[in-house]
């Protein structure tokens, strides 16, 4: 069992799955993207649940959408001719795995932060972290994220960090829950699992 393998099967605690998850995670992020016929080559007759399982916690995304870039608009098929990327945040989760064998989503987002210019770099965490404990079932309204921001005293920055959320892959908008958005008047973001994995779902 390589470290990246120890790393997912304690916390997804899927042994059999992570076994192929985490060789087709370690070459995806080489490259950020990894085509299905790869994934075959990699598992056999396993490519199906890699793929449903990397989706569920977003560490592997299909490249192909029915209208947006969103999470929930990405078409996950599996069959030839599909491809998949792993986001941003994912990739640096992975090769700190590979390293030490602990999924160290504090240390990831550090060095993601740093590496895009972010000035707070040091505070992201500690946002993302906060964020997570008020989402429910991985999701936050833009005002919480306000609120957030404005406690660790990055107020006046809250539109650029959503938008370096996003492009981090640490959040995504959920634009098809209007009647969500109504109820809570602000947009909706569903934020990364793979982040809060500790956190596991029932």
């Amino acid at each position: 069992m390589n470290k990246l393998e120890k790393a997912l099967s304690r916390l997804l605690k899927c042994n059999e799955l992570t076994r192929w998850l985490a060789p087709v995670l370690a070459h995806a992020a080489k490259k950020g993207n990894i085509s299905y016929r790869e994934i075959n080559e990699i598992v056999n007759d396993n490519a199906e649940d890699v793929l449903l399982l990397g989706n569920e916690w977003r560490l592997l995304l299909p490249v192909r959408t029915r209208k947006s870039a969103a999470w929930e608009d990405r078409l996950l098929l599996c069959e030839p001719g599909e491809s998949y990327e792993v986001p941003n945040i994912v990739r640096f989760l992975v090769e700190g795995a590979s390293t030490t064998g602990c999924w160290d989503p504090e240390h990831a987002i550090m060095e993601l932060f740093k590496e895009m210019g972010e000035p707070a770099w040091e505070r992201m965490p500690k946002l993302i972290e906060r964020l997570g404990e008020q989402a429910e079932d991985y999701r936050i309204a833009a005002v919480q994220i306000k609120k957030t921001c404005r406690e660790l005293g990055l107020e006046e920055r809250v539109d650029t960090l959503i938008a370096a959320l996003k492009g981090s892959g640490v959040m995504s908008p959920k634009l098809g829950s209007l009647a969500e958005v109504a109820r809570e008047r602000s947009p909706l973001y569903e934020v990364n699992p793979s982040l809060f994995i500790k956190r596991a779902r029932k």
